[in-house]
């Protein structure tokens, strides 16, 4: 299923078959050092990974992480979706590019894209955001798109900064 397009970017549900992508985005060492270690070290562990986390988000909740791709050549380049996480009241902005793609707007064109099918089609009216406080490129991001920071978040044994953002 496409989320939505832009000129660059198209956005799509998650298939089995991205497990190389999962692959080479899980295991990038800024994904690790930024996000987690998902643990994902095979193509079966990818695609367990592809099973449970945003497959089955898509089922319970609607929504889950997305394939970012090139609109042209359909490459894959990224992440980027809601999440449902169960520390967490309300749904929570995602996205890890992988380091080609980094600043040149595609995490912004994609989440900007994310907000709007979340806004239009899935009626949600407020979204959170974390992200660690020395993720400079991020917490950046997040303001620039509109989020304000509403204070800290316990995840992954980190204390990161929390931002909202009212659609």
């Amino acid at each position: 299923m496409i989320i939505g397009e832009s000129e660059r970017l198209c956005i799509r549900h998650f298939l089995l078959s991205d497990t190389d992508y999962i692959l080479t985005q899980l295991n990038d060492a800024a994904f690790i050092q930024n996000i987690a270690d998902k643990n994902v070290k095979t193509k079966a562990e990818a695609e367990l990974y592809l099973q449970n986390s945003p497959l089955e988000s898509y089922k319970l909740n609607g929504f889950g992480l997305n394939m970012v791709q090139l609109r042209e050549t359909l490459e894959p380049i990224g992440m980027c979706g809601l999440v449902k996480r169960p520390e967490l009241d309300t749904p929570d902005l995602g996205y890890a590019f992988l380091p080609n793609y980094w600043r040149k707007g595609y995490a912004e064109e994609a989440c900007n894209i994310v907000l709007s099918h979340a806004k239009h089609n899935l009626k949600i009216k407020e979204v959170l955001a974390i992200t660690l406080p020395d993720n400079t490129a991020s917490n950046y991001l997040l303001r620039k798109l509109g989020f304000k920071r509403d204070g800290v978040a316990q995840l992954y044994g980190f204390e990161n900064n929390q931002y909202r953002y009212f659609l």
